[in-house]
């Protein structure tokens, strides 16, 4: 009564052209969201609708029921729909996605159904449906925590594809089951959008390895007008040679300007790492790139391979790259420091590494090196390693040298850096003579003991 009733009211507001409504954690249910909806497609010169149902126990009645009457908005161009945490399921995404494909001029949609026990024919369905959307040009689906498996991540993937004015594209399948042969068949399947430019996919927790992400790869670097990606693999299998061949695979992407590229806790160690910057050197027209490698047990081969490959890409001028929780030590550090202060186009630096295991040696080694790097601003995290005293003052020291250098942000927590190495630092970063912005972080663990 309460959601029905609410948009039976709005359905009186004959001018309202722009709707947004939170009705998260409601127990609407299917009666309430069917009614939300019959009341809403009143609204006729509704152009503009941000819809919450998050967690309101609504099922394939309520989901199919919500989306026949929205179909009937005639005006409706830019539809967020949150229908995260429901029971839709496949029955459900298929009707939906059925009745959304009657929304003729939409162009801007976002749908989330993430949590919603949604397999492989509801998957396919509901991509199947969302073709007919033809004048879709952004899209943003969010399909998350289901259980689609290979068949269904397939079947989206060769649905979306008939989406010929698809331009934008965002589409998260993180913890479902995909594995090698559905991270393959969708990017095969993708690379058929033939005037996608911006790519956001997230395949995190699919048990997805070696040959899923090289055939990933392979795929995508049919995206001849690809641009933008953003792809995340994080909680896979991925090793050295699923990491290698993903690299190569799109280093082909001749048009890619900006990537970032989610490979966390898998399983790269020091060959995949060589072997991926490898690939990456081979990206000569890379402006932006975000590479996260954090838990993939490389150690200093593996770092300073890495830097030295990346050193390569003459163009870059803004790079993020987390190592964090690997086995780097101040080998790694100073070798990967020397190669990255050959990014001579470099302007922005932002470097974690964070909970390894570098020393005073290291710290002073890496930041000597990227002392050399004259014109950029700095992020870096050195906390949970070894460094003690006389490697924040070396550290210090060498950032002084840093003369262009206008904003740092550098993050030492949880070392051994006691009072010495903390007024040694404090009294070498004040020669930065052009610095204007500077974050500096020295949290210590602390040891309380009680008495009796």
């Amino acid at each position: 009564m309460g959601a029905s009733g609410l948009g039976s009211a709005l359905a009186n507001s004959i001018n309202l052209s722009n709707l947004t409504l939170y009705l998260s954690y409601n127990q609407i249910g299917d009666n309430g969201g069917s009614g939300l909806g019959s009341a809403l497609a009143n609204c006729i010169n509704l152009s503009n609708l941000t819809l919450e149902l998050r967690g309101n126990q609504i099922g394939a009645m309520g989901a199919s029921g919500l989306g026949s009457a929205l179909a009937n908005c005639i005006n409706l161009s830019n539809l967020t729909l949150d229908l995260g945490g429901n029971q839709i399921g496949d029955e459900g995404a298929s009707g939906l996605g059925s009745a959304l494909a009657n929304c003729i001029n939409l162009s801007n949609l976002t749908l989330n159904l993430g949590g919603n026990q949604i397999g492989d024919e509801g998957a396919s369905g509901l991509g199947s449906a969302l073709a007919n959307c033809i004048n879709l040009s952004n899209l943003t689906l969010d399909l998350r925590g289901n259980q689609i498996g290979a068949m269904g991540a397939s079947g989206l993937g060769s649905a979306l594809a008939n989406c010929i004015n698809l331009s934008n594209l965002t589409l998260n399948l993180g913890e479902n089951q995909i594995g090698d042969e559905g991270a393959s068949g969708l990017g095969s399947a993708l690379a058929n959008c033939i005037n996608l430019s911006n790519l956001t996919l997230y395949l995190s927790y699919n048990q997805i390895g070696d040959k899923g992400g090289s055939g990933l790869g392979s795929a995508l670097a049919n995206c001849i007008n690809l641009s933008n990606l953003r792809l995340g693999l994080s909680g896979n299998q991925i090793g050295a040679m699923g990491a290698s061949g993903l690299g190569s695979a799109l280093a082909n992407c001749i048009n890619l300007l900006n990537m970032t590229l989610d490979l966390r806790y898998n399983q790269i160690s020091d060959k995949g790492a060589s072997g991926l910057g490898f690939s990456l050197a081979k990206c000569i027209n890379f402006s932006n790139l975000i590479l996260d490698l954090s838990g993939n047990q490389i150690g200093n081969e593996g770092a300073s391979s890495l830097g030295s490959s990346l050193a390569k890409c003459i163009n870059f001028s803004n790079l993020t790259l987390n190592l964090s929780g690997n086995q780097i030590g101040n080998e790694g550090a100073s070798g990967l420091g020397s190669s990255l202060a050959n990014c001579i186009n470099l302007s922005n630096l932002t470097l974690d590494l964070s909970e390894n295991q570098i020393g005073d040696e290291g710290a002073s080694g890496l930041c000597s090196s990227l002392a050399k790097c004259i014109n950029f601003y700095l992020t870096l995290n050195l906390s949970e390693n070894q460094i003690g005293n006389e490697g924040a003052s070396g550290l210090g020291s060498a950032l002084a040298n840093c003369i262009n250098l206008s904003n740092l942000t550098l993050d030492l927590s949880y070392n051994q850096i006691g009072d010495e190495g903390t007024s040694g630092l404090g009294s070498a970063l004040a020669n930065c003579i052009n610095l204007s912005n500077l974050t500096l972080y020295l949290r210590q663990k602390q040891f309380i003991c009680f008495g009796l």
